[in-house]
């Protein structure tokens, strides 16, 4: 089938129905991070867009009447923040030899380590047939905008093995996730875990809560301007501290959370009325996903309170398969997170510079095999179980 591609450089120019269907489509459950309302609200907020270092870029793929045959979110960067799968040495040593690795081509979720479909083919089309035309879409906007690399991140296992079957390089990396083993109570996943374990989990959580703090859950209607203004407060002072600068706007919360309720869920711990920390979760199809945490007061455990412990009872409530916490952070294993392996895959203009990476990622996925078989062997769940 003969196709067309155009580049977009606002997704709200793009049909929402069309896009979402496509997103529907790719055969994973619902990922919030590729919907059509949250990529609209990091435009809209100026989260990314002019001055940020994400250009979209969002291509859109087309039969030859004109119908949209699929979709990829798309950005031109110019630097490497906020992708969560590093290749700052890769542009380092290339410009040491002379090159340019800026502008780039990002094909993510912005600020989003989590796995989601990255090749929206839409209904109606033969999948194989519209990923491959996305494929080569790719491709040729490198070429047209002689950007140096394309980078696919957190792509799914399917769509990760296409683009490498297509020349571009798989890249291995590493996060922890909480798996629902069809839990009827998070009592019933201490339950799983080791005695000394259980025990230490109980009391984390008995102790993070000792000071008068309570638990609150918003979601839906319940979300308010004044749980965004106090969220807000909690980003941006784990941002400047973690980051330097924080990459979400304030009207980015109020968008999406206008925009997507049913698909938020914010756990907010307050003391005598007021809230001092919060954690912000996207729900998705099967997982519940924990993006940005939080404090304007320290206390014992409450980030693992707020964050991981509240994640799980949350998932089990919901009858979610798992939650996924983020990137990074060994801390996790011991409440319960097991190691994961996450993909992506880049493919570089330069043959020299193709060549160097694939010999450094091919390392490099022998690492993350390596680390994925010790830190299997050091979660906190009974033996057998």
């Amino acid at each position: 089938m003969a196709f067309r591609a155009r580049v977009v450089d606002r997704i709200a120019d793009i049909d929402a129905q069309a896009w979402n269907e496509a997103a529907a489509a790719c055969g994973e459950p619902y990922n919030p991070f590729v919907d059509h309302r949250f990529l609209v609200a990091l435009e809209e907020s100026g989260s990314v867009g002019a001055g940020t270092g994400w250009a979209p870029a969002h291509i859109v793929l087309e039969d030859e009447d004109g119908r949209p045959a699929g979709f990829a979110p798309c950005y031109l960067k110019s630097h490497s923040r906020g992708e969560y799968v590093f290749d700052q040495g890769f542009a380092d040593a290339y410009e040491r030899a002379g090159g340019s690795y800026y502008p780039k081509l990002q094909v993510s979720a912005p600020f989003t380590p989590a796995t989601g479909p990255r090749l929206l083919p839409a209904p109606g089309f033969d999948r194989d047939a519209a990923e491959g035309g996305l494929v080569a879409a790719l491709r040729g906007l490198m070429r047209q905008t002689r950007t140096s690399s394309v980078h696919v991140t957190f792509a799914t296992d399917r769509q990760r093995a296409l683009l490498v079957s297509e020349g571009f390089l798989p890249r291995d990396d590493q996060q922890f996730h909480w798996r629902n083993e069809g839990y009827g109570s998070y009592d019933d996943f201490l339950a799983s875990l080791a005695s000394r374990k259980r025990k230490q989990l109980k009391r984390e959580r008995r102790d993070a809560l000792a000071n008068g703090i309570t638990i609150r859950h918003a979601t839906g209607a319940d979300l308010r301007e004044a749980d965004w203004d106090a969220f807000f407060a909690f980003y941006m002072d784990t941002g400047s501290r973690k980051w330097g600068r924080p990459y979400l706007t304030r009207r980015f919360f109020s968008l999406v959370g206008e925009a997507m309720p049913e698909a938020i869920l914010l756990v907010i711990a307050e003391r005598d009325g007021r809230p001092i920390a919060g954690a912000l979760n996207f729900i998705g199809g099967d997982a519940l996903f924990g993006r940005y945490w939080g404090a304007v007061e320290d206390h014992p455990f409450l980030h693992f309170e707020v964050c991981y412990h509240q994640a799980i009872d949350a998932a089990i409530a919901r009858g979610l398969a798992r939650v996924e916490a983020g990137a990074q952070g060994e801390h996790k294993l011991a409440r319960g997170y097991r190691p994961v392996v996450t993909r992506s895959a880049h493919l570089f203009a330069d043959p020299g510079l193709a060549r160097a990476v694939a010999d450094y990622l091919k390392r490099e996925r022998a690492y993350v095999a390596e680390a994925q078989t010790e830190l299997e062997a050091a979660t906190p769940f009974r033996r057998g179980s």
